[in-house]
């Protein structure tokens, strides 16, 4: 029985969408996990995760448009302690993931043809960001 947890330290230059179902890949093979679960949590709240498109990297700047215009900075927030950046980055947050899971069968994570995991960052400055990958199976 594995109940293991990892970590996947990731640096951001700033608003942006990073790809790391390799990394998640990496782990569950290091563990051998056959059959069970993976769950990924992102320590921050300025950050978030989400299981998307893998194929067309338009398709992540469609969702990076489309978030930014939906959560503008230039919108009068009460809380800017750290920048303009901010209360736009926690919003951001809060409409996507900080949680995921998914099954592994055989080693593998069950993902779609097209699909990949990945860490968006709100932030405009870089960051030192930290993945949680908890595995719980055989």
């Amino acid at each position: 029985m594995i109940n293991l947890i990892k970590e996947i330290k990731i640096q951001t230059e700033g608003q942006e969408i990073i790809n790391i179902t390799s990394g998640v890949e990496k782990i569950i093979k290091q563990f051998n996990l056959e059959m069970g679960l993976v769950n990924l949590s992102v320590l921050h709240t300025s950050a978030s995760l989400f299981a998307q498109e893998n194929a067309s990297s338009d398709v992540l700047l469609d969702i990076s448009d489309f978030i930014n215009k939906l959560v503008p900075e230039s919108s009068n927030y009460r809380h800017d302690m750290e920048g303009p950046d901010d209360m736009p980055a926690h919003i951001k947050s809060l409409l996507t993931n900080s949680n995921l899971t998914f099954s592994v069968e055989n080693n593998n994570i069950i993902l779609g043809r097209w699909q990949g995991i990945f860490l968006y960052e709100h932030r405009a400055g870089k960051r030192s960001r930290v993945v949680v990958v908890h595995l719980m199976g055989n």
